[in-house]
């Protein structure tokens, strides 16, 4: 059975992001899907000297590696200030200095969401044009604006995204 890592780019405790990957991962037939929380991979802030002095740090390496034995990766990003969270730009960066094209050319749906009306869409910019100089395989992208308005229950209410969703799991899914 094929693996899927599904996350959120965020540490909230109540990510609104994690929600929904949780929603779309749950889309999956056939599939065995591991949802992992980037609370259960505390890093040191990367910087030069931290490298140098200490190596890489274990969880850094663990994460990589269940990436590295996926068949495929959904990400849901949160966006803070038009950019991606700290906690996603760290983990990145860890990663990128163990293995340059670390998301190994993995297929990977893209989602972002926020309270507003744009749905984390400069976040979404900005891991289009950066994710595929890390190996990235970016097969499909969903952005649901308005969160608390869209989403309740564990799901897409509004039926027009919620079917968006659903085609862009399944671009993805024939891909996997």
């Amino acid at each position: 059975m094929k693996k899927i890592i599904a996350f959120a780019g965020s540490n909230s405790k109540k990510s609104i992001n994690k929600q929904l990957v949780v929603y779309a991962s749950s889309l999956l037939n056939d599939f065995e899907v591991e949802v992992l929380d980037l609370n259960d991979y505390p890093l040191p802030i990367y910087g030069i000297d931290e490298e140098m002095e200490n190596g890489f740090p274990a969880n850094a390496v663990i994460f990589l590696n269940k990436i590295k034995k996926a068949d495929g990766i959904m990400l849901s990003l949160a966006e803070h200030n038009g950019n991606f969270t700290v906690a996603l730009k760290n983990i990145v960066d860890w990663m990128s200095r163990i293995e340059q094209k670390f998301w190994n050319n993995k297929p990977m749906l893209l989602l972002s969401t926020s309270p507003g009306g744009r749905g984390g869409a400069s976040s979404m910019v900005i891991a289009k044009n950066g994710f595929p100089h890390m190996g990235a395989n970016i097969i499909a992208d969903f952005s649901l604006p308005k969160f608390y308005d869209n989403f309740k229950d564990g799901s897409v209410v509004n039926e027009e995204f919620n079917e968006c969703l659903k085609k862009e799991v399944k671009t993805f899914v024939n891909k996997v």
